[in-house]
């Protein structure tokens, strides 16, 4: 999809800027203008494409859909409704509330609080430019699998009196939304999202495709392999360790993520770390601290961190 591209970027860095392509110089050169337009292509392209599917579901109608389903088919609907309508870690309060608002039972609300920062458009995108098709239906496999069990497990343990601000149920069932809109205003409406969205973390995007090509081109294999690289049994809750206190966009990480994993950085570790920061972060923690208990927010993060050292030891198992 990119051969063309890449072969510009040969004339631009080799050509025309005269650099020898042994050079440190002209392989983080070559690396940052070649993957910072592959990945902005990638995003307009898969953001705009997930954006328009959107405007065919909304949080109504996902909550119209999960009223009333039993526990396990409710988790496992409310986690795929995570994919197509995604939304960042900490826009879960307002989501929170409504679902609770139209009694969907709390270990549902959650199977879709989990899946939707995790499977959100862009890590999906980055993640099918950079990696192919095969991971990225691992990645959105096993994160829906962590979603659904997580939320499974957080309705099994029956902590809903650990959530502290009184919720007043909406009377009656929901009636479904019908939206309608014409094509031509869905298409209007998504592109103008997906400028929003690139204008928001087009900053993220070059910041880590620099720190990406800076390591490509001048941090030695051995070194990433030495200290990154690891097999060892604690790699994996290490990087989970490491990822939760962070709250980033999936742009900035995913370079550094591609350049780790080409350095000798394990996948599974690798994508461990980028999913604890997609899908838990201190600043959500925080903010869930103002309707839920302690006990409830640790149990979640818990059970989601948990569930991703387990696909992070899976991947690395398996590729």
């Amino acid at each position: 999809m990119f051969s063309l591209w890449e072969k510009m970027v040969d004339y631009l860095v080799y050509g025309l800027f005269g650099l020898d392509s042994t050079t440190q110089k002209a392989e983080a050169l070559h690396f940052f203008i070649f993957d910072t337009i592959k990945i902005y292509i990638l995003l307009v392209l898969i953001i705009f494409a997930v954006t328009f599917l959107r405007t065919y579901f909304n949080t109504e109608k996902v909550r119209v859909y999960l009223q009333g389903k039993s526990e396990f088919t409710g988790n496992i609907l409310a986690a795929l409704f995570g994919i197509i309508t995604p939304f960042c870690s900490c826009s879960a309060i307002p989501l929170f509330l409504g679902f609770m608002q139209a009694r969907i039972p709390l270990g549902i609300t959650f199977s879709f609080l989990i899946s939707s920062p995790m499977n959100n458009e862009i890590a999906i995108a980055l993640l099918f430019g950079l990696f192919g098709w095969k991971i990225t239906a691992l990645y959105i496999g096993f994160g829906l699998l962590v979603a659904i069990l997580g939320g499974f497990i957080v309705g099994k343990l029956g902590m809903e009196k650990y959530v502290l601000i009184p919720v007043v149920p909406m009377s009656g069932d929901l009636e479904e939304v019908e939206i309608k809109l014409t094509m031509k205003k869905r298409v209007k409406e998504s592109w103008a999202y997906t400028l929003d969205i690139l204008q928001k973390i087009y900053l993220y995007v070059l910041m880590g495709v620099g720190i990406g090509a800076f390591i490509h081109g001048y941090v030695p294999t051995e070194f990433i392999v030495k200290y990154a690289g690891s097999d060892a049994w604690y790699s994996v809750p290490l990087a989970v360790f490491l990822g939760v206190p962070m709250y980033a966009s999936a742009a900035g990480v995913m370079p550094l993520i591609e350049v780790l994993t080409s350095k000798g950085m394990l996948l599974g570790t690798a994508l461990s770390f980028m999913m604890a920061i997609t899908a838990l972060s201190l600043p959500e923690a925080m903010i869930l601290k103002r309707i839920l208990h302690v006990k409830l927010i640790a149990t979640f993060f818990g059970i989601v961190a948990l569930g991703i050292m387990g696909v992070g030891y899976l991947f690395n198992a398996i590729l």
